[in-house]
């Protein structure tokens, strides 16, 4: 990903936190012809300072055939993002547009039943511990566990991170106020979100 310096982000702390928050991601590999993308749900893990990835595709989605032994996954992470008016500048210039996301890089591999049963675990645990009565694997039926047979899980060891967050680094502190300003005035949620981060620059 072409990343400007100024907009590079290097706070490793700061990169796992964004990834755990927006682990709602878009992994893509290629079957040999044209590449593949899915969007799904993922697990973040870390061990002896290296990041893991864990999720698990829908059987019938064949993408999980280019996963195993595959040395060059990339999986985004999308953060907040929304449109810059130049009109929000003390002087004329073009509109741009503000954003943050991280690119992974790993390799991966298939998960056994056991192995994805656990990463199940964790997952809904994450979701579903705090509800009266939650969905977490433990309170399943057997005959609901069942469906795991119609998921393919597996895991990625990240080897490789890009992360950009571009929030308007190059304006000036009243720029960056306004700019920050101007996007909470609009009804999209987004827009509010991309503007505590512009905030907090």
């Amino acid at each position: 990903m072409y990343i400007p310096k100024y907009y590079q982000m290097h706070d490793y702390e700061e990169i796992k936190q964004f990834m755990r928050n927006n682990n709602f991601v878009t992994i893509i590999t290629t079957d040999g012809v044209r590449p593949i993308a899915t969007h799904l749900p993922v697990n973040i893990e870390e061990h002896s300072n290296v990041l893991y990835i864990s999720g698990h595709f829908a059987r019938g989605n064949k993408q999980w055939q280019t996963i195993n032994n595959n040395d060059n996954i990339l999986i985004i992470f999308h953060g907040p993002h929304g449109y810059v008016s130049s009109t929000w500048y003390e002087q004329e210039d073009v509109p741009t547009w503000d954003y943050e996301s991280i690119h992974t890089y790993g390799e991966g591999h298939l998960l056994n039943e056991e192995q994805l049963t656990v990463d199940l675990t964790k997952l809904l645990k994450q979701y579903e511990q705090h509800r009266e009565n939650g969905a977490t694997w433990d309170n399943l039926s057997d005959q609901t566990k069942k469906q795991i047979k119609g998921i393919v899980g597996f895991k990625i060891k990240v080897i490789n991170i890009e992360a950009a967050y571009k929030l308007s680094q190059t304006r000036s502190k009243q720029e960056k106020r306004n700019i920050a300003s101007q996007l909470n005035n609009n009804d999209n949620s987004m827009d509010h979100f991309l503007a505590d981060e512009i905030e907090k620059q």
